[in-house]
């Protein structure tokens, strides 16, 4: 399915037109082989072009999120939810129209994935979340807590460079998080240290709708039809001294009482030079393709 062809489609959800684009022909998906998701959240579908790259042998639906790439909103300011961004999920799964999907989801799109499978579980057949960003599990929970809303703030004062400059220190950091971490430098990021006025950035919209501090309902989630497999980097580091997004996805694999799943790579293991950086892509591919395999016999 090199070659396959790419057909946009657009959802109209409340208060948003959400983009996305099929890879290959639906007609071709079968209930053992079905539609492949791949979702990220803030990122949009141009971040896994090197993986969809890699999975020719899949129909793929690549997704824009309704606060970036080609999807649009009302409000492009406004906080956005893990419950919106799970019925906005369950909508393109609707709009589909092949039944329960096989959906890869990765950082905040993760704990999305997590809230559409809590309250549809019978869109996702597989769930592969990778890395899901899911403090409140952790120990410092509290403190990511206070970091996220710190960083809103910075961002609502002052602008992208000091907002991102504390997310990146948060998300790269490892270990425990205290609070007592030093605000970073944006310039040490080659972020603006200008402010140009405009408060619409994705990121900052999930933040500002609590997407680190929420956690969906576990039991719905256990009870769930779906297979559920929690991917973490190798390079993230362990439950205890990695960085938050990969302890979080030990954390939740406990409490959903499963296996983590190591995926080549770090939390950007599937990039290859997207946004600048190359993880592993064709080891994550492999890998990925692997865990779909098991996932289905195990059913």
């Amino acid at each position: 399915m090199t070659d396959a062809p790419r057909t946009p489609g657009t959802v109209a959800v409340p208060g948003a037109v959400l983009s996305f684009d099929v890879v290959g022909d639906l007609a071709d998906a079968t209930p053992d082989r079905p539609p492949l998701v791949l979702a990220g959240s803030p990122m949009d579908s141009t971040g896994f072009g090197s993986l969809a790259a890699r999975l020719a042998d899949r129909v793929l639906v690549l997704t824009d999120p309704r606060n970036t790439g080609r999807s649009t909103r009302d409000d492009p300011t406004a906080a956005v939810t893990p419950e919106q961004h799970a019925e906005d999920l369950h909508a393109l799964v609707e709009a589909l129209g092949v039944g329960p999907v096989d959906l890869f989801a990765s950082s905040g799109a993760a704990v999305n994935a997590f809230f559409l499978v809590a309250a549809h579980p019978d869109d996702v057949r597989v769930l592969v979340a990778h890395e899901p960003p899911m403090a409140p599990l952790l120990p410092d929970g509290d403190a990511i807590g206070r970091a996220c809303d710190d960083l809103v703030a910075a961002y609502d004062a002052s602008g992208i460079g000091p907002g991102m400059a504390r997310f990146i220190g948060l998300v790269m950091h490892r270990g425990e998080w205290t609070g007592d971490e030093p605000v970073p430098d944006p310039a040490a990021f080659g972020l603006p240290g200008e402010d140009d006025g405009s408060r619409d950035d994705p990121l900052m919209a999930n933040m500002r709708g609590e997407g680190c501090t929420r956690v969906p309902d576990l039991g719905a989630i256990r009870d769930a039809s779906t297979t559920v497999v929690l991917g973490v980097g190798e390079e993230s580091g362990g439950p205890e001294d990695g960085e938050i997004a990969g302890r979080a996805a030990y954390a939740v694999a406990r409490e959903l009482g499963v296996e983590p799943v190591v995926f080549p790579g770090g939390h950007n293991g599937f990039l290859g030079g997207e946004y600048g950086q190359t993880g592993k892509p064709d080891e994550f591919a492999t890998r990925l393709r692997e865990v779909l395999s098991d996932a289905r016999a195990t059913r």
